[in-house]
């Protein structure tokens, strides 16, 4: 870690191309997709800050960390249902506010580039877009969706919120970037945003980040086969489906055959690890919790097959999972549920099983576990997919054209006048929302039967 820089004044900053990125749920750099945009900024000649929570693994609230500054502010709690949500989110609200406006104090800002989940930060958008600054909105994630989904909600209150939280995030920043095609699509219909005003910077490991090692046969712990996971351990991400796989896997090729890595943390984490005891494959199983480049490297240098047990569901099913493109760096064969997005980033690399089928799923894995010509077909053919029709050099150039065009144009984009009608949010009036009883679809890679009501 380098020292920090001397100070800079209000005015110093004046002429420097600078840019601002905040995220709420994740520390940087533990989120992946935001530092690298940082990185990739800070290659193209911007001044480059963040603003993110600090966790255990990421504890200082101010770093400077490879020519980026870092501010980072406690995570006094990581929401856990709907009261722990509310006061997760009313503290990160008032958090980011001080640490941006601290940031255009001490250092200046030219473009406010402001992630979700939550969709919670429309009024700081607008804040510093009335106050001359271009802003913004990155779309991580569905919120809506992604709250249907972990609490099994398909109208409430709540979720109206977030759907109108979702709407004004779209509509008040001057350019949306979207992580897919689908997420584009719904930017544009639910923002009422044109084409040009919604940018799609796809999720990809950056080659600069990643290498390939030298296998390490101590990580299989004297197992013939490696299996690994990387990613969140949230309730809507499938790690408890992975952990039924493993008691088949385990039944069908015998003990001590696979031994199996789950890189990753998250508010289920501790239910993971008590499940895997429950169902007798703990002992089968490394839990690493949040990995750094370093381990990463290390086992999916090793690994015979990558997973990612995400299940269907509305959210799901239009997400784009970098874990999948991280994957295809190291020419790893994949299994994975047959989603849309799923389909879209993996194509023909990917071993897909039946969607809401985890029996298919667990003999997807032994299937190519004992399938090695298959395997190493799949793996070269999702090296070469990640270096033509995925490569994060294409999507960070988006990213910096986008950064290039904010700063370079003269006069400001319109702004939004938000109708007085679009204050008013309830369940009964709520155009945009998902026909989530109708969107369990039984072929997912036929986008027509994604119905969304928009």
């Amino acid at each position: 870690m380098n020292p920090p820089p001397p100070k800079s004044s209000v005015a110093s900053t004046a002429t420097t191309r600078s840019v601002l990125l905040v995220v709420e749920n994740l520390p940087v750099p533990y989120d992946r997709r935001v530092w690298q945009e940082a990185l990739a900024l800070k290659a193209a000649g911007f001044q480059v800050s963040v603003v993110s929570p600090a966790t255990k693994l990421h504890p200082k609230l101010s770093e400077f960390l490879e020519g980026i500054h870092v501010y980072r502010y406690p995570m006094m709690i990581e929401g856990k249902g709907y009261l722990g949500l509310i006061i997760e989110y009313l503290w990160s609200f008032i958090c980011i506010f001080l640490w941006t406006s601290f940031v255009a104090v001490r250092r200046g800002f030219e473009v406010i580039v402001i992630a979700n989940p939550p969709d919670i930060f429309f009024p700081i958008i607008w804040m510093w877009r009335l106050l001359g600054k271009k802003t913004v909105f990155d779309h991580h994630d569905l919120t809506p969706e992604l709250f249907a989904t972990k609490f099994h909600r398909d109208r409430s209150i709540v979720l109206s919120f977030f759907y109108f939280a979702e709407r004004q995030m779209l509509r008040t920043a001057h350019k949306v970037i979207s992580t897919n095609e689908s997420y584009k699509a719904i930017a544009m219909r639910r923002g009422r945003r044109s084409s040009e005003d919604v940018v799609v910077v796809r999720n990809a490991p950056d080659p600069a980040r990643f290498s390939i090692r030298q296998p390490e046969p101590e990580l299989r712990k004297s197992a013939k086969y490696l299996l690994a996971f990387l990613g969140e351990i949230g309730q809507q991400d499938g790690v408890d489906i992975l952990i039924r796989a493993i008691k088949t896997i385990k039944s069908t090729l015998g003990p001590n055959a696979v031994h199996f890595v789950l890189m990753g943390a998250g508010p289920h984490f501790d239910k993971i690890v008590a499940y895997a005891k429950d169902q007798g494959v703990s002992d089968d199983i490394t839990f690493t919790g949040r990995a750094d480049n370093n381990t990463i490297c290390r086992v999916l240098s090793t690994a015979d097959i990558a997973v990612d047990p995400c299940p269907d569901s509305p959210h799901a099913n239009v997400s784009t999972a970098t874990k999948i493109m991280e994957y295809m760096f190291f020419s790893l064969p994949i299994v994975a549920f047959d989603l849309l997005e799923t389909r879209r980033s993996g194509s023909n690399a990917v071993c897909y099983a039946q969607v809401d089928d985890e029996t298919h799923f667990a003999r997807r894995i032994i299937d190519l576990l004992r399938d090695e010509s298959r395997r190493r077909a799949l793996g070269q053919a999702a090296r070469l997919r990640l270096e033509t029709a995925l490569s994060w050099r294409v999507s960070s150039r988006h990213l910096v054209t986008l950064m290039e065009g904010l700063i370079g144009s003269s006069p400001a984009p319109t702004q939004y006048q938000v109708p007085l009608d679009e204050l008013e949010f309830d369940e009964a009036r709520d155009s945009d929302a998902i026909e989530l009883e109708t969107v369990h679809m039984k072929s997912p890679r036929t986008a027509d039967r994604l119905e969304l009501r928009l």
